[in-house]
């Protein structure tokens, strides 16, 4: 059985693993990814401040062990190889793709300079190959993050970290100069809906609390109306509560950067300043209304405020890329599937043998560890759709090998990974930091080339 799966972050590794611990018969996985290095949204786009969620990759290396697995880097779906030569080449394929675009607010004046998708900032200070030359200007004093989610967590931290905290990560380096000479001083993170529906997760929230140089303010008017049950559990809601109040019993501190946590808030416009760059963001207030099935949204009232900002950060969502070839759904942004089985959108029927799985399949939700079983899951659909499948007879394994290099791509192995690895932690070693990221592909190619 030959599988290939397209795309090497969480969900695409937990995949391969459910697919080579099978016992009924012998997998073989050629894992894809257009990048030349693996891992996915663990590389470039967990927090250089989270070395610990990180070392889940251990646990990936030891798949990409397996002597039935290949790794075949720096090749893109839809330019370098088709999904029409992958199923002539393969018995079964698996997008792990992930969300590689973002949501827009679609209000007035988005598009002017210093309103920056957060994705694009988090690409940029991990080092990531597509955004190494966003332009990032931080010298404005007062940033607005639109948003309730880890994400928003994330990027505020990162811009409030001191330049000492923020040396000992991994952050790459073109960032870390520019945020060493950051003058952001204030971060205002905005979210539509009240405290007990924010998305964000309690250990994230909590340790705005521990940073070297931030005070955490939070208005108790913020909390108004959100009461913790006497017999309070241990939900995500009732942590996050606590936490909030906390913050909110601070007498005002003394340290030089702060972050403000604003919630049913909805910006409504940007303002542009005579420089035609971000001078404010309209916010108008809402009301939480819940309806009769028990969900929650967010109502604007009309009343609206004017927050002075130089820069804002939507943070309100990913959606996938549309890959040609494969089927998509425009409505949810996501390759179409029904349980991870690829389907026609319109017609709704299910393409033979093409499954979907992570924040591809789902949109994204869930966190690192939540892919495993769900890929899983995904799995066993392949195994009861793929029944003697294998007795299909395919190219040999290296004609895509020849394909490929006949196209002038070169294919990165994971050995290859391996050596950029070496060289990526020992730059790091320099500057006292678990590594340095090479952010640019040619060059990782011509170091390749030269060991």
């Amino acid at each position: 059985m030959r599988v290939a799966i397209i795309g090497s972050g969480p969900a695409g590794f937990y995949a391969a693993e459910a697919l080579l611990r099978r016992t009924d018969t012998v997998v073989h996985v050629d894992m894809f990814d257009r990048l030349p290095t693996p891992y996915g949204l663990v590389r470039g786009g967990v927090a250089p401040d989270h070395q610990s969620i990180k070392a889940v990759t251990r646990v990936y290396e030891k798949t990409a062990a397996r002597p039935t697995f290949r790794f075949l880097g720096n090749v893109c779906l839809g330019s370098d190889v088709t999904v029409e030569e992958l199923r002539r080449h393969y018995h079964q394929i698996v997008y792990a793709v992930g969300n590689e675009d973002d949501r827009r607010l679609g209000i007035p004046c988005e598009g002017i300079t210093r309103c920056t998708p957060a994705t694009v900032f988090i690409g940029w200070y991990n080092g990531h190959p597509d955004y190494r030359h966003a332009q990032i200007d931080l010298s404005v004093p007062r940033v607005a993050v639109v948003g309730n989610g880890n994400v928003a967590i994330d990027t505020a931290r990162i811009l409030l970290r001191t330049p000492a905290e923020l040396e000992k990560t991994d952050v790459a380096a073109h960032a870390l100069e520019a945020l060493r000479n950051s003058r952001v001083r204030e971060v205002f993170i905005l979210g539509r809906r009240g405290p007990e529906q924010a998305s964000f997760t309690p250990p994230e929230l909590k340790e705005f609390g521990e940073m070297e140089d931030v005070d955490t303010v939070v208005a108790p008017e913020e909390l108004a109306g959100c009461v913790i049950p006497e017999a309070a559990g241990n939900t995500q809601q009732e942590k996050n509560l606590k936490i909030l109040q906390s913050y909110a019993a601070q007498p005002p501190g003394g340290k030089a950067k702060k972050l403000h946590l604003r919630f049913r808030v909805s910006p409504t416009e940007i303002i542009a300043g005579a420089d035609g760059k971000v001078a404010g963001l309209v916010l108008e207030k809402n009301r939480i209304e819940v309806q009769p099935d028990g969900t929650v949204s967010a109502r604007g009232t009309g009343e609206t405020e004017v927050l002075e900002v130089g820069m804002v950060l939507p943070a309100i969502g990913f959606a996938a890329k549309r890959i040609d070839g494969v089927p998509f759904d425009e409505k949810a942004k996501v390759i179409a599937n029904q349980d991870g089985r690829v389907i026609d959108p319109a017609s709704r029927a299910v393409i033979a043998n093409e499954y979907v799985v992570g924040w591809a399949r789902t949109g994204p939700q869930g966190l690192i560890g939540s892919h495993k079983g769900a890929s899983a899951h995904v799995v066993g659909h392949m195994v009861a759709d793929g029944a003697g499948i294998e007795a299909r007879e395919l190219p040999e394994r290296e004609a895509i090998d020849s394909l490929l290099r006949g196209r002038g791509v070169q294919i990165v192995s994971f050995d290859d990974w391996k050596r950029l690895d070496d060289v990526e932690v020992a730059r790091g070693e320099r500057r006292g930091a678990p590594r340095d990221k090479i952010a640019d592909v040619g060059t990782m190619l011509e170091v390749l080339a030269q060991r």
